[in-house]
């Protein structure tokens, strides 16, 4: 694993800044490209290097639902778009990537458009119109007419509740967000969530009042683990499950200032096992999803697509549960 020393001497900062950057410290000040540049070599030291092989001549346009400010808060999709830089420079193809705009790619020619996040009808609709193969990466608008790259999150959320009540957890809770299109079309729904209910309901043991809902992101994820704390007092559940690790990391916060300990009182486990996971203390607990893995296979599938392949795919890439000391 690379240490917070190797990133800081990659990126010319003191291991220090790095320290705090990795754990979202909201009073240090630095610039949002340095945080980038920190971020990206944490995901870029922890990334495993594919063998190159032969490909077609090809020119792609990556488009990624989140602006780049946004990207820093969520580096689940940096990483994939990380692993789609990192595919396309193996195999020698051209690429640029285009932040949270379809309308800036029309002015642009490609044979294929990888599309990272989730999009509405209407921007699916858009961006059939401008090359012949698309694949979708974190959703799936249409299984019968086009490829998708996925994640169970279904499956991943009843490994870590089944983790959660065979070591005796009965009062659980969640904290999450929820997303919506970036037209505001509609609401996305958020199948963790829905998982987390469904499975705690077939067992009898859901309480409604142990959800807490905001954003995707290091701020919501302490927000919301102190109103919990606040509102629940000793009845505080014994387990949560995070949405993602970016509120996992807020979650721990908060509970490590209220001296709460984890994992002897609260136990928590988060998704994605970002590289900053590893760095935050105590290390979180998280279910792996293989993110770098799931850039590499978009561009791996179209390149199939743009070689003749006819029949859509939908790609579902393994998740593993990491328990560290959470």
């Amino acid at each position: 694993m690379a240490t917070i020393k190797d990133i800081a001497e990659k990126a010319g900062v003191s291991i220090a800044t790095v320290s705090r950057v990795l754990n979202y410290d909201a009073s240090l000040s630095v610039s949002d490209d340095t945080k980038k540049k920190i971020f990206e070599i944490a995901e870029a030291l922890s990334y495993k290097k594919r063998p190159s092989k032969k490909s077609p001549s090809a020119r792609l346009g990556t488009l990624l639902w989140y602006t780049e400010k946004e990207e820093l808060n969520d580096l689940y999709y940096m990483s994939i778009r990380l692993g789609i830089e990192q595919r396309c420079e193996q195999l020698g193809i051209k690429t640029a990537n285009f932040y949270s705009s379809i309308e800036s790619m029309k002015q642009e020619e490609f044979q294929g458009i990888i599309a990272v996040g989730k999009f509405s009808t209407t921007q699916v609709n858009e961006l059939s119109k401008m090359a012949e193969h698309l694949v979708f990466v974190d959703s799936n608008p249409d299984e019968d007419v086009y490829d998708a790259v996925m994640i169970d999150f279904e499956k991943a959320t009843r490994t870590v509740m089944k983790h959660f009540t065979q070591n005796g957890h009965t009062n659980i809770g969640y904290v999450g967000g929820r997303e919506e299109y970036k037209d505001h079309s509609a609401e996305i729904e958020e199948i963790r969530e829905k998982t987390f209910k469904n499975y705690l309901s077939e067992a009898n043991l859901l309480d409604k009042s142990n959800l807490y809902i905001g954003s995707f992101t290091v701020e919501d994820g302490y927000k919301l683990m102190k109103r919990a704390i606040e509102e629940k007092g000793d009845a505080l559940p014994t387990a949560f499950f995070a949405a993602n690790d970016l509120i996992a990391i807020g979650a721990l916060r908060a509970l490590n200032e209220a001296k709460i300990e984890v994992p002897d009182r609260v136990s928590l486990i988060g998704v994605n096992d970002i590289s900053v996971s590893k760095y935050v203390f105590p290390p979180l607990s998280t279910v792996k999803v293989h993110t770098e893995v799931m850039g590499e296979t978009a561009v791996d599938t179209i390149l199939e697509r743009i070689e003749g392949r006819q029949i859509a795919k939908k790609i579902f890439i393994t998740t593993k549960l990491i328990i560290r000391k959470t």
